[in-house]
């Protein structure tokens, strides 16, 4: 029987691990540790790194690993390059579960930059009231802009204070409806949107939103993932499992 290690921490791996329990697959669900709560899994989770390519290799091997489903974050881009790295040394077949990329619509207002550095450049400007989507990680990279204000909503407080002098935090998760979004923004006079392009539909409430609103939305590119077998839905996954993986090339 198939003994799977999904790598998750997205609403389409929680869907997967729904999947796999009903088939009574075995399997684990990895989470990297960076959202304190996690959602609650129906199959077995752990919590935390690898230690790398060797400690994901070597993890593979002792607990008898047949199947690796990356269904990561789209921007988690080490640990997908490492899950590649380490599957191809465990010989452990590997596909990446992922969202479509949002494609800008009719009545959007994008400004495309490639990275968070881009992003942080772009926001060398005079003041605006920001909401700043990208997750608790990475708001000290804003911190050389903080003459805006800043509206933050996360899933968990960040570790130290936000960097910001003048920023408003909320601590929720979603999802969230465009509806709720949209008086979200009006609430806070809201005039520009920074999110990463997330894919898929669990957070795409603040697009429409900001879309609805005729609001500018700084969208920041994914990163460059390592070539490796892609799916976009679970049902793909599945047959990927019945046919071992042979009809995807791994």
């Amino acid at each position: 029987m198939p003994n799977l290690l999904i790598l998750g921490g997205t609403t389409e791996a929680t869907a997967l691990a729904n999947a796999a329990a009903e088939r009574g697959l075995r399997g684990t669900v990895s989470f990297a540790g960076r959202v304190d709560r996690p959602r609650r899994q129906p199959l077995p989770q752990r919590i935390g790194g690898f230690g790398g390519v060797e400690g994901l290799e070597a993890y593979l091997q002792d607990r008898g690993i047949t199947h690796v489903i990356d269904a990561t974050h789209p921007f988690a881009v080490q640990m997908s390059a490492n899950a590649v790295m380490a599957c191809s040394k465990a010989d452990v077949p590997l596909i990446a579960l992922t969202r479509p990329y949002w494609k800008e619509q009719p009545g959007d207002r994008w400004m495309q930059v490639t990275d968070i550095a881009g992003a942080v450049s772009a926001l060398d400007q005079p003041p605006r009231r920001i909401l700043l989507a990208i997750g608790r990680l990475h708001l000290a990279d804003f911190a050389p802009n903080p003459q805006h204000h800043y509206l933050l909503r996360l899933v968990d407080p960040p570790k130290t204070p936000p960097p910001f002098p003048d920023h408003h935090m909320l601590v929720s998760r979603g999802p969230f409806t465009k509806a709720d979004d949209s008086a979200l923004m009006q609430d806070h006079g809201i005039d520009l949107v920074v999110s990463k392009n997330a894919g898929g539909t669990g957070a795409y409430a603040k697009i429409a939103a900001a879309r609805a609103l005729s609001l500018p939305v700084l969208m920041i590119d994914r990163p460059a993932m390592p070539e490796r077998a892609e799916v976009g839905s679970v049902a793909e996954v599945l047959a990927w499992l019945d046919h071992a993986g042979s009809d995807l090339g791994v």
